[in-house]
């Protein structure tokens, strides 16, 4: 019996370009695969799992333009009535962005602050002080009223929670995950490379933000884009299944002697802890 199953591992769309060498995904045992692209340039890996333990392996290398996550204090608000159509739909509550139940709270604690920026950063600040990071808080149940409530998650409650105080205020605001290395700067943690964040659109352009981390980071690779974790899990299965091991290493690697700027990051493979970006059919191993 086999089993269809979708991937979230390949860079973002938006990140094709920066590939410096020819991706790598194995199967074992070996199956016919084929990568789709979705409305929001989301790269999902399509193939039909059979009977028994399946390895996949993806590698890639990747050139980065090695500079941090842009600051821009001055970056006002946009009016609703100006929004573009496409950015409305991330200003609903969704699975695990519960924003509706997060409107009036939102207000009394965000809405003296000056719209834009400010607000947001705001937000990302309360988060990041207020949650734990706590990896026995990770539940694919999790919302983000929950971890309001109980003060604990994951990074991608963190993200959530600012998602929904966000969409709250009438800030568009979209979930991504992705890749982020050696680089990433936060003092006395080490990093698991496998991490998500959000996205606030702001006058014409969205805005990375990082709940978590809590500061600009360098060599994020972005890998999916949706409006909460529901929608880019990095594995979906269409029948049971038992996750037996995900494991993610991201390295910096020395650019060749002839390229002047940048640096390469090949995505190989260290242990992530399940629960992270895990679907709702996912029973992850004990």
């Amino acid at each position: 019996m086999l089993t269809p199953a979708l991937v979230l591992v390949h860079p973002h769309s938006s990140r094709r370009d920066d590939l410096s060498a020819p991706e790598r995904l194995r199967l074992s045992p070996d199956r016919a695969t084929e990568v789709l692209v979705d409305r929001d340039g989301n790269r999902w890996c399509r193939f039909q799992a059979a009977a028994g333990t399946t390895t996949l392996r993806y590698e890639a290398l990747l050139r980065d333009h090695g500079a941090a996550d842009p600051v821009v204090p001055l970056a006002r608000a946009c009016s609703v009535a100006a929004l573009p159509i496409e950015s409305y739909r991330y200003l609903n509550a969704s699975r695990y962005c519960d924003s509706d139940s997060l409107q009036s709270w939102a207000w009394q604690q965000f809405s003296t602050i000056s719209p834009g920026w400010a607000q947001v950063q705001a937000i990302c600040d309360w988060v990041h002080h207020h949650l734990t990071y706590d990896m026995a808080a990770a539940s694919p149940e999790r919302t983000a009223l929950d971890s309001l409530q109980d003060g604990r998650g994951v990074c991608r409650d963190f993200a959530h929670l600012a998602i929904s105080l966000c969409r709250a205020l009438n800030i568009p605001a979209r979930y991504c995950s992705g890749y982020l290395g050696e680089d990433a700067p936060r003092p006395g943690e080490t990093g698991i490379d496998f991490t998500a964040w959000f996205e606030a659109w702001l006058e014409n352009r969205w805005y990375v933000f990082d709940a978590h981390n809590n500061v600009p980071c360098i060599g994020r690779v972005l890998i999916g884009r949706g409006r909460d974790a529901g929608d880019v899990p990095f594995l979906r299965t269409f029948g049971p299944h038992q996750l037996e091991q995900f494991t993610v290493i991201t390295e910096r690697v020395a650019p060749p002697s002839d390229e002047a700027v940048g640096e390469s990051l090949p995505v190989k493979e260290e242990s992530i802890p399940a629960g992270e970006g895990i679907p709702e059919p996912v029973v992850p191993a004990a």
